[in-house]
C-alpha cells in the first residue's frame, strides 16, 4: 500500500475507535451515578479521624465529574474495539504464522486490560485508608471531588494499560525485535520504569501505595521474560532440526 492508503487506513481505524469510545461514553454517562457511589464507598469504611464526603467546589465541578466518568468508562467498556482495530492495522503486513499469534495476543489482551482495571479499583480502598490514617486525633480530612477521582480514574486506567505491556515485550519477541536476554538483561531498566508509572499513579510520597502498584507489574515482567525466553529456545531447537 502506498503512504497516503496507509494514512487512510489510519484514519479510519481511529475514526472507529473514536465512535466506539464515544458510544460506550454515553452508557458511562448514564452510569456515572453508580460510579461515583461505588467510588465513596471507601471513603465512608475510613477507621480513625473522621474524613468528609466528597465536596464540589465550584457550580460546573459535578458536570465535569461526571464528563470524566463518562469518557473512562468509554475508554473501558471500549477496550475490545480499540485493540482490535490496532490489531486489524497490522493485520496486511503480517506473515500467516504471525497472524496466529496476533490472535493469541488478541484473546490475551482485553481479559488483561480488564484485570487491571479490577486491579486499579480494588486496591483504592487500602489506600485511602492508609493515607487517611495518618490525619492527626480529632481532624477532619477535606476531600474535593476533582481531586479524588482524578486520582481513581487515572489509577484504574493507567494499571489496565500497564497489565497489557507484558504483551508487547511478547510480541516483540516474537518478531524477532527482542531476544528473551535482551529482555532479562533489561531488569534494571525495567524496574526504574515501572517505580516511576506506578509512583505516578499514586499520591506522592506514598511508598506503600507505590509498592501495592509496582509489585504485581515486576511479575508480569518477570513472567514476560521467562516466555521470551521459552521462546527463544523452541526457535533454536527448530532451526537446529531443520538443519
Amino acid at each position: 500500500m502506498p503512504l497516503l492508503a496507509h494514512l487512510s487506513e489510519l484514519r479510519r481505524r481511529l475514526t472507529l475507535c473514536a465512535i466506539a469510545i464515544a458510544v460506550a461514553g454515553v452508557a458511562g454517562f448514564a452510569l456515572s451515578d453508580l460510579v461515583i457511589a461505588a467510588a465513596a464507598g471507601p471513603l465512608r469504611q475510613v477507621q480513625g479521624p473522621s474524613l468528609t464526603g466528597l465536596n464540589f467546589t465550584r457550580i460546573g465541578e459535578a458536570f465535569d465529574l461526571r464528563f470524566k466518568i463518562a469518557l473512562t468508562l468509554g475508554i473501558v467498556l471500549s477496550a475490545p474495539v480499540w485493540i482490535f482495530q490496532g490489531w486489524a492495522y497490522l493485520v496486511p503486513g503480517l506473515t500467516s504464522r504471525e497472524r496466529r499469534g496476533g490472535m493469541i495476543f488478541m484473546a490475551t489482551a482485553v481479559p488483561l486490560f480488564f484485570c487491571g482495571v479490577w486491579f486499579g479499583w480494588s486496591v483504592v480502598p487500602q489506600i485511602v485508608t492508609i493515607l487517611a490514617g495518618f490525619a492527626p486525633s480529632g481532624s477532619t480530612t477535606m476531600l474535593t471531588a476533582s481531586q479524588y477521582f482524578d486520582f481513581l480514574l487515572k489509577l484504574v486506567v493507567g494499571v489496565g494499560l500497564s497489565f497489557v505491556s507484558p504483551l508487547v515485550l511478547i510480541a516483540l519477541n516474537a518478531v524477532g525485535v527482542l531476544s528473551g536476554r535482551t529482555i532479562v538483561r533489561g531488569w534494571r531498566v525495567a524496574l526504574v520504569v515501572i517505580i516511576v508509572f506506578s509512583a505516578a499513579l499514586t499520591p506522592p510520597a506514598d511508598l506503600l501505595s507505590m509498592l501495592i502498584i509496582a509489585v504485581p507489574l515486576c511479575a508480569l515482567y518477570g513472567g514476560s521474560a521467562a516466555w521470551t525466553l521459552l521462546h527463544d529456545r523452541r526457535v533454536e531447537r527448530r532451526a537446529r532440526a531443520s538443519r
